[in-house]
């Protein structure tokens, strides 16, 4: 099938950062002050201010993986430990138990929310119980602005006291029967890349119930410095360059102050793509779980080729040819070359959502114009796709 079309006389991206008008003035305070290192008060008070929005103390870190190390660090992974997690992800939730040679267990998701499916999860822990071959931890991602089902999750956590990480880099603002997605476990991370809700153009956030663990956190992401009475500079600990600067910290407080107006404003995006899609078949929106708020941070749906008229990846071609980028649902990580021979529980659910997702355009700042655009587009290039018999 010959792609043609009308294009967009400029791009309409997938996810754009969105300043709300209030970074410039803290910035501008970063340096009319000269701290614009890795202290200074944007720091203390991004902290401050994340710490009473979430409920736990946190500490600001460079981007969401850097927070994901430090979080396995936190949880004592070490070589040869096996943990679990999702295999429906980014591959920056993998990477981190790499980095400390470390082996992931991956985990299929469920169709009702797309997160790690709490089910798989008790059986897997229930057989690794029996032969004495328990993970060292689990890693659970609230996948596309939508919280796991935490309440059998955590249960199955406690009951085998294995500790839990959230990663919650894609999901601020969400929530999971009136609590922060991220604010469950013993370890949770947020990031702030240009893609996300809100944005510092990168950043990241890790939070904690154990006091002492943040501040573990803190000291590692300053080179493990050791405090010495001649200032010296001492280490008895390895380090990392993983701080957030002062100055991207005020960016950063600028975007909390419109926090729920963003959230808003991408489920209206999404809303709106449902409404319109409504009538036409093969198109499916992604669940909405009844547990808690899902902040749409993508619009995402599943293409059934059969009723659609075409597949996933011929929609995406024929929307670049528009000046319109989609993205297909993240690729497993168990078919990831990177981590193949690794261990799989399942995995069809995870395959068949990458293989017919389709993520649409949900910038907050996304027009009215640019979304009707996009809408009429999916509408036509399906209709034209059924008339040539595709």
């Amino acid at each position: 099938m010959g792609l043609a079309g009308p294009s967009y006389p400029k791009r309409i991206y997938l996810s754009t950062p969105h300043l709300g008008g209030g970074e410039l003035a803290y910035v501008q305070q970063a340096f009319e002050s000269n701290w614009l290192s890795t202290a200074g008060a944007n720091l203390d008070a991004v902290e401050r201010k994340f710490s009473e929005l979430v409920g736990l103390p946190a500490v600001a870190l460079v981007n969401g993986t850097a927070a994901m190390h430090l979080g396995a660090k936190l949880l004592g992974i070490r070589e040869g430990d096996e943990v679990v997690t999702p295999t429906l992800t980014f591959v920056a939730t993998c990477n981190p138990l790499l980095y400390e040679r470390a082996r992931p267990v991956f985990i299929d998701c469920d169709r009702a929310s797309w997160n790690l499916d709490p089910q798989l999860l008790a059986d897997f822990l229930r057989r690794r119980a029996t032969v004495n071959r328990l993970p060292k931890a689990v890693f659970v991602v609230h996948f596309f602005g939508q919280s796991a089902d935490m309440d059998p999750i955590l249960e199955t956590c406690q009951r085998y006291e294995i500790p839990l990480l959230e990663d919650a880099a894609e999901c601020l603002g969400a929530q999971y029967k009136g609590r922060h997605p991220g604010t469950f476990g013993d370890v949770g991370v947020y990031s702030f890349n240009g893609n996300k809700i809100i944005t510092a153009t990168s950043g990241g956030m890790l939070v904690s119930p154990h006091v002492g663990w943040v501040e573990k956190a803190r000291f590692w992401s300053t080179q493990a410095r050791d405090p010495d009475p001649h200032q010296n500079y001492v280490h008895s600990e390895i380090g990392y360059n993983y701080r957030l600067s002062n100055v991207l910290a005020g960016i950063l407080l600028g975007q909390l102050e419109v926090l729920n107006l963003r959230v808003q404003q991408r489920r209206a995006v999404a809303f709106r793509y449902r409404d319109a899609f409504t009538e036409i078949p093969g198109l499916e929106f992604m669940p909405q779980a009844p547990y808690g708020l899902h902040t749409n941070w993508l619009s995402c749906f599943l293409i059934d080729q059969t009723r659609f008229g075409l597949s996933r990846n011929e929609l995406i071609r024929q929307l670049e040819v528009s000046n319109v980028e989609s993205r297909p649902v993240w690729k497993p990580m168990h078919t990831q070359p990177l981590y193949q021979g690794y261990e799989c529980v399942g995995g069809a659910v995870a395959e068949d959502l990458n293989r017919r997702g389709i993520c649409l355009p949900s910038s907050s700042s996304l027009t009215l114009e640019e979304q009707q655009f996009v809408i009429d587009r999916v509408r036509e290039i399906h209709i034209q796709s059924k008339d040539r018999g595709c």
